[in-house]
């Protein structure tokens, strides 16, 4: 029997972007952590409007245009590496770039176990939305569910992280996830017709925090 090609999609995308894959994102705050400290993020309802700020107009929006320009390179190998430094070059802090770097790093080693050309054609080190974007392409799974299931992933990993935090509990961390759901798709589409001219952000609090957290005494997250 032939596996149906979107099923097979949605079971790797599934399981690439399963907060059980092992790549450490439960790690990494994004400096939401420091939110928190700061006072920023205080309740659900600051938290819910952290997160939909990042995939709207911060860091989780640039990741999704990065994401999007590594799907469409396919096997240009030089266009890879572009954007993949690129993406290096936008980290804001050193827990950032640490955190997309070693993400990246460890997302490419389990990926591997769906062989593929790509991992030839990757720099070594590469940001982790370029490695989704071009290990997604080289397994022909369509650049919009791929974004769909990446900003799902990261704001999953941030209501984790708000919920260890002591920000919310774990219902109305649910619930954060069902409101944002209808955000979550419009980015992906928007993204989905990006290109590299739509990078820019305008979270300076959440780049602020995560500078702060490089200094913070007692912690839980590394970024």
């Amino acid at each position: 029997m032939t596996v149906d090609r979107d099923l097979q999609a949605l079971l790797r995308l599934m399981a690439w972007l399963s907060p059980a894959f092992p790549v450490g994102s439960f790690a990494y705050s994004g400096g939401l952590e420091r939110a928190v400290h700061d006072g920023l993020v205080h309740d659900s309802k600051s938290l819910k409007s952290w997160i939909a700020t990042l995939i709207q107009q911060g860091s989780g929006w640039n990741d999704a245009v990065l994401l999007a320009e590594a799907h469409q390179a396919g096997d240009d190998a030089l266009r890879l590496a572009d954007v993949a430094e690129l993406g290096e070059a936008l980290a804001g802090s050193k827990e950032r770039h640490a955190e997309t770097m070693l993400l990246g790093e460890a997302f490419l080693s389990a990926a591997g176990a769906w062989p593929h050309q790509i991992f030839s054609l990757l720099p070594a080190k590469t940001v982790y939305p370029v490695a989704v974007g071009a290990v997604a392409r080289a397994h022909a799974i369509p650049v919009e569910k791929t974004l769909a299931a990446f900003l799902h992933a990261f704001v999953s990993q941030l209501l984790s992280a708000g919920i260890r935090l002591g920000v919310t509990g774990q219902k109305d961390g649910v619930a954060i996830l069902a409101e944002l759901e209808d955000i979550i798709a419009k980015v992906a589409m928007a993204a989905a017709q990006s290109d590299l001219d739509d990078l820019g952000a305008a979270t300076v609090q959440a780049d602020i925090a995560s500078l702060r957290h490089e200094t913070q005494g007692t912690r839980l997250f590394r970024s």
